[in-house]
């Protein structure tokens, strides 16, 4: 991650520019109250204190689960000296004990239970990224450190299920046996197809079979055929690059065979059908620059799915997006260290309630819990 000082100086107003390609729009109710954004409002309680001295590191990846649980994954390495004192001698400090990576609570905040890292039969991430349960109850791992191209399947207590990919193995973009620091997964369970956003080294969506990890397909940005060539920093006055940036670091499925995916320094949100058709783009806080404005989404819970909730590491604020045009309907958040504000917000999941879990990286490192507070469902 980048230092703070730079974030702070990347600190930029979340004013909201939209741009359409011209692709057909999403169909749509013109009865449903998609302009009436929800409302949010912290739980400052939200999650309780964890047990046996632990603590977050960075808090890279949030999921809800079917049962409504709530699954974080964090960076224990990413904790500095003075803040974890296990297996130091002398030791420097008092406190604290880095918590396992992965982490699952309840509703009301209580740890369920805790499990993660190295094992045998399997290559855990060097930097913890991306964390995803699916509808079998199986927890799917990404991570994004240099040799992270791999991804890891477990059951609900850890046991390990499936590798795809190897470590330091990827030769590219193109490369359908691994990965290149994969950002984040979604799984299609009927389908048998798990969506890849592929990710800190590579730029692309890629698409496994998720019983034998097989290759299926993969697409760049528009649908065209990734590549590795270098790209120019991102320039808002510039037409948009045909290429992804880097990391292409979210991917989400919506009910209406839709794929929408994070183009994060590109400040856009790409629209896809399940076969790589590209569908259309929109842009948010197009001048942001640094890290970008698109950190995470995902689509509200209603029959229509008609929001699309988001998070932005560079301005620390999130977002309520109309999903089908994606217009800026209201913002939340504002830098901070406060309950309510971020320090790099970089996930963000919902459960059947419609309430937001958003998770914070740099020296955030904390999962945060809005309550929605609106009949708008």
């Amino acid at each position: 991650m980048t230092a703070l000082s730079r974030w702070g100086r990347g600190l930029l107003a979340a004013t909201a520019v939209l741009a359409l390609s011209a692709a057909p729009v999403l169909a749509h109710d013109a009865h449903a109250p998609e302009d009436i954004p929800p409302g949010f409002e912290v739980d400052p309680h939200w999650p309780k204190a964890l047990p046996n001295n632990w603590i977050f590191g960075q808090v890279a990846g949030v999921a809800v689960d079917r049962r409504d649980h709530i699954w974080v994954i964090h960076r224990p390495r990413s904790l500095q000296e003075r803040q974890v004192m296990a297996g130091r001698t002398p030791q420097p400090a008092i406190c604290c004990v880095a918590a396992p990576p992965v982490l699952v609570f309840d509703q009301s905040g209580n740890l369920l239970r805790s499990w993660g890292g190295p094992g045998q039969g399997y290559e855990w991430p060097e930097s913890e990224h991306g964390i995803y349960v699916d509808d079998e109850d199986h927890v799917w791992l990404a991570g994004n450190g240099p040799r992270d191209h791999q991804l890891l399947k477990f059951t609900l207590d850890g046991q390990f299920r499936l590798q795809i990919g190897r470590a330091g193995a990827s030769t590219g973009s193109n490369d359908t046996a691994n990965l290149n620091r994969p950002a984040d997964t979604e799984v299609d369970v009927r389908t048998r197809e798990i969506y890849v956003a592929d990710g800190y080294g590579n730029r692309r969506i890629v698409v496994y079979n998720i019983d034998t990890g097989a290759y299926l397909r993969h697409w760049g940005a528009y649908g065209e055929r990734p590549h590795d060539n270098p790209l120019p920093a991102y320039d808002p006055a510039q037409p948009p690059s045909r290429s992804f940036g880097s990391p292409v670091h979210c991917v989400r499925l919506t009910r209406d065979g839709l794929v929408y995916v994070c183009d994060r320094v590109n400040n856009r949100v790409q629209v896809f059908r399940r076969d790589g058709t590209f569908v259309q783009e929109f842009f948010v806080a197009r001048e942001t620059r640094l890290n970008g404005a698109i950190a995470d989404l995902v689509p509200s819970r209603d029959a229509n799915q008609r929001f699309l909730f988001t998070v932005d590491n560079t301005n620390s604020v999130a977002r309520v997006l109309r999903r089908r045009d994606g217009e800026v309907l209201s913002t939340f958040g504002r830098m901070g260290r406060y309950a309510g504000q971020f320090m790099v917000p970089h996930n963000v999941a919902v459960d059947s309630g419609g309430n937001l879990y958003i998770s914070e990286v740099d020296t955030g490192q904390r999962v945060q819990r809005f309550r929605r507070v609106d009949q708008n469902r």
